[in-house]
């Protein structure tokens, strides 16, 4: 089976937090259409919210997001005051006072701001948005510079739940990605938001990084069982330098090749499942009290540009410079440059980009994939049915399956598929079969493990 795994797990295929994918997404989407995608809202359901913030402190040269180095606050600052003005004009254009039931800072580093303006940022956003009771309001952070005062600013303002990039914890291999945080750093930072009264924590790993090996990865997860988060996201390395520059830092000579990281992939899930967690989707695992992992056993488990989420809503609203967004009748995406963000918030225009309106047959493809994606499962007839469609509709994707389940990948009973254990961890790849845009993508992907 190894050599199976090995085989497809080099394929390149999207990770599917949407669908279609983003590089699918059209420049010049008018800022009219969005304005009506948000008017068409019914008030009564709840929405989320994604606030992006661009500026870390320090680079990390794995780092694939879009972000800059904070060397001054002053341009922080100013990024501030227009993410209000947006959340504004947002809330303006919306048909009423709406209700927030997932809250989602991300970055770059969020608290990278002082904790005066994260402060403001939550602050406007009570002031124009409900937030329902019970809602998880989440923020990523970097356990290098999150002061003893922000963790008590992030526990004051109501934050729920807390991330880490942890990756690894092998001084080479820190070094070599250039992230340098010794485990007593974030011992401490988690300790300091717990006493806040954060009380949800999550981690995040990464195998296939350079000078790492199964050895240096499961020393890193006794470590982290020490600490107890209650999720821990296990993510492949992407390589991409041709799209983030500062990768290019990372001598590929040391990066493993292929068999290496299926293996390391293999043994840290191994660990994490031996040490408590349940696997949850492609690459997540979480304590069986955990919100997450009860999601995932009760078949509510969803996936959007965060990942695997608890988050029900079929609204996202994105602020900031290059944060997505989605609503039910497509997805945007906002200008990138955040000079030019800022600009068009100044003038009073939502700063959109890009995006896609979706029509029947993404939608129908894109629940068959995030039910792939999410519960390992679906059945095509079903939400075919849903859709208006006879239960032929994917007759030659599920024809093409053949392989995998020669392969002991998946098992088929007609229209229904179900993932093996194997098979779960290339849902990626069996998810790939039902992209209807991938074929005429010239976008480059990361491998599937």
């Amino acid at each position: 089976m190894d050599s199976i795994l090995a085989r497809y797990a080099a394929r390149a295929v999207p990770r599917y937090t949407s669908y279609p994918t983003a590089p699918h997404f059209r420049a010049g989407l008018p800022e009219a259409s969005y304005r009506t995608w948000l008017a068409a809202l019914d008030p009564g359901t709840p929405v989320s919210a994604y606030l992006h913030v661009p500026f870390c402190k320090q680079m990390c040269w794995y780092c694939g997001c879009n972000m800059k180095l904070a060397a001054r606050y002053a341009p922080v600052a100013s990024y501030v005051e227009m993410l209000l003005a947006e959340i504004d004009l947002a809330a303006d254009a919306l048909p009423g006072r709406m209700t927030l039931g997932h809250l989602h800072w991300g970055g770059g580093t969020p608290t990278a701001l002082e904790p005066g303006d994260l402060a403001r940022a939550m602050e406007r956003l009570r002031a124009r948005f409900d937030i329902a009771p019970g809602a998880e309001l989440a923020i990523e952070s970097d356990p290098r510079t999150l002061t003893p005062e922000m963790a008590a600013t992030i526990g004051r303002l109501g934050f729920t739940r807390a991330s880490f990039g942890v990756q690894e914890f092998d001084p080479t291999v820190q070094a070599a990605i250039n992230r340098l945080q010794p485990p007593e750093m974030v011992a401490r930072t988690v300790a300091d938001l717990r006493a806040a009264g954060v009380a949800g924590i999550n981690f995040d790993l990464i195998y296939g990084l350079p000078h790492q090996s199964v050895e240096t990865l499961l020393a890193t997860i006794g470590i982290c069982r020490e600490m107890a988060p209650d999720r821990i996201a296990l993510f492949g390395y992407a390589h991409v330098p041709w799209m983030a520059k500062n990768q290019r830092m990372i001598p590929e000579a040391a990066l493993p090749d292929g068999p290496a990281r299926a293996a390391q992939a293999a043994a840290a899930a191994s660990a994490l499942t031996a040490a408590g967690y349940e696997a949850i989707g492609l690459d997540h695992f979480a304590l069986p009290g955990d919100a997450m992992a009860r999601a995932a056993r009760e078949g509510r488990l969803r996936r959007n540009f965060q990942g695997y989420t608890t988050d029900q809503a079929e609204t996202m609203i994105g602020f900031g410079a290059t944060s997505i967004g989605r609503t039910p009748a497509g997805y945007v995406q906002n200008i990138a440059e955040t000079g030019a963000w800022a600009r068009a918030v100044a003038s009073g225009r939502l700063p959109v980009a890009r995006g896609l309106a979706l029509g029947a047959e993404d939608r129908l493809r894109g629940r068959v994939i995030e039910a792939i994606m999410c519960a390992g499962a679906v059945d095509t007839a079903a939400l075919g049915r849903e859709f208006g469609r006879e239960p032929g509709w994917c007759r030659d994707e599920l024809e093409s399956l053949a392989e995998f389940e020669a392969d002991g990948l998946l098992l088929r009973d007609g229209p229904r598929i179900t993932l093996t254990p194997e098979g779960r961890r290339l849902c990626r790849v069996v998810a790939s079969v039902f992209d209807a845009w991938l074929a005429a993508s010239e976008a480059r992907h990361s491998v599937a493990v």
